[in-house]
């Protein structure tokens, strides 16, 4: 089984140091944000940068650099992660499938239900999808500080449902946080996205033409009203899974090529410093067979997750995370409060009850050494929406006052529900469990 467990502990370990630096990164944006250097500092994000080529024209703040264009990036790695999971990850078995959905959607429908309930007549009404997102990396990261406490059956049921939420969240911001639709564009974008499943149907995919056919689509979603982020998603589902060689033919044809170039260095027993043509033959050979053994998903999916963990998420948080916390009459207390008790409260519910009641109906069943106080306290790990609650933040609202009140809702929400799930778990995980190995 280790080539289902490997590649989850993996994914584990990544998403949990990525949280530190990720938490580390919002920290200096809000010192920064409350400082002498709050000006220069926010207003850095402002400043435009433009790329002009003949008859084409695109110009952003780097703020919305980052939002539309490195986000782009992380929701293609969702969009991988999402395609991998239900063809041979943990969501491709319906009976093992069937918690983390039902925890997903309990815990995106209750959160933006008990926000429009509290902000009913109230300014700020469009940020109802802002308490229904999961934060995967820090939710995690808060997980394994618990360390052998916690069963690896939770942590794969919180990488599940959370990927799910992701799912849930992309669609939201398809559907209902789209501006103005430009169907040409569209249309256009969604004919290449179709050429390119296509092309990956039949096996003819070529990660340079992809590459160019993506910036491609992304400039059409970026200019047709969809949000560009939904591009990457799309883009992802079109990338092939299956592998191009079996494990076997790599090992002959590695050993083979290995052989040859050791045969190379044997003919005058010297370790050149410059090698045979023979040689850079056999290197250039050994690079495609590698690339070839790698499904592409499972290529680009290893490559691109340490890019988006420890670059994107963090210069996404530096961004969009400074925030003046002055409760003056300028702030909105009553939305920073009404999304800070949907990421609690709204949360922990949803997923939680809804968790319960599929398990008493027979519907569900726990995952192995997981018992209902730690799913108690996953589900309020649920409410670390942080960066992707930040995100449907930008589209959900455009005046400063709201963005920033909706700011400290996600910011000290996430936290007490981070504080909440981690010392129920501390106190009812009790001593190492021998599963968590």
């Amino acid at each position: 089984m280790n080539f289902i467990k490997d590649p989850i502990n993996r994914f584990i370990r990544l998403e949990t140091s990525s949280s530190i630096v990720l938490f580390s990164a919002s920290i200096a944006a809000l010192i920064l944000a409350n400082s002498g250097l709050s000006e220069p500092f926010l207003g850095f994000w402002k400043n435009y940068i433009t790329i002009s080529l003949p008859g084409f024209e695109l110009s952003k703040p780097v703020l919305k650099w980052i939002n539309d264009g490195l986000m782009a990036i992380f929701f293609f790695l969702i969009g991988l992660e999402i395609k991998r999971e239900v063809l041979i990850g943990e969501l491709s078995d319906l009976k093992k499938a069937s918690l983390p959905i039902v925890a997903a959607i309990g815990g995106m429908v209750f959160p933006a239900m008990l926000f429009v309930a509290l902000n009913q007549g109230k300014p700020g009404m469009e940020g109802w999808g802002i308490p229904m997102a999961t934060d995967i990396a820090f939710s995690l990261g808060i997980l394994t500080l618990l360390g052998k406490r916690v069963p690896v059956g939770l942590k794969v049921f919180l990488m599940a449902f959370a990927i799910i939420d992701d799912l849930g969240a992309v669609l939201v911001i398809a559907f209902f946080y789209s501006s103005q639709l430009i169907w040409y564009n569209i249309l256009i974008g969604l004919a290449i996205v179709a050429l390119l499943a296509i092309l990956s149907r039949f096996k003819l995919y070529s990660k340079y033409f992809f590459f160019i056919a993506g910036i491609v689509v992304w400039v059409l979603f970026l200019k047709s009203g969809i949000h560009a982020t939904i591009a990457g998603v799309l883009l992802a589902l079109t990338i092939p899974i299956q592998r191009n060689i079996k494990t076997t033919t790599f090992y002959d044809k590695g050993k083979e090529i290995l052989d040859g170039f050791l045969e190379e260095c044997q003919k005058d027993n010297k370790d050149k410093t410059i090698l045979s043509h023979k040689q850079l033959d056999a290197i250039d050979e050994m690079e495609e067979l590698t690339e070839k053994t790698a499904s592409p998903l499972q290529f680009l999916e290893h490559h691109l997750h340490g890019w988006v963990a420890f670059i994107i998420l963090p210069l996404f948080a530096f961004a969009n995370a400074g925030v003046v916390f002055s409760f003056s009459g300028d702030t909105n207390t009553t939305l920073a409060t009404n999304i800070g008790l949907s990421l609690i409260i709204g949360k922990f519910v949803g997923i939680f009850l809804v968790s319960f009641l599929a398990i008493k109906f027979k519907l569900s069943e726990l995952p192995k050494n997981v018992n209902f106080k730690s799913l108690a306290g996953v589900s309020f790990l649920g409410g670390l929406g942080f960066t992707m609650s930040l995100f449907i933040n930008n589209l959900a609202f455009t005046d400063d006052t709201l963005i920033d009140s909706a700011k400290i809702g996600i910011l000290i929400g996430s936290f007490v529900a981070g504080l909440l799930g981690y010392l129920l778990l501390r106190f009812s995980a009790g001593k190492k469990n021998p599963s968590a190995n």
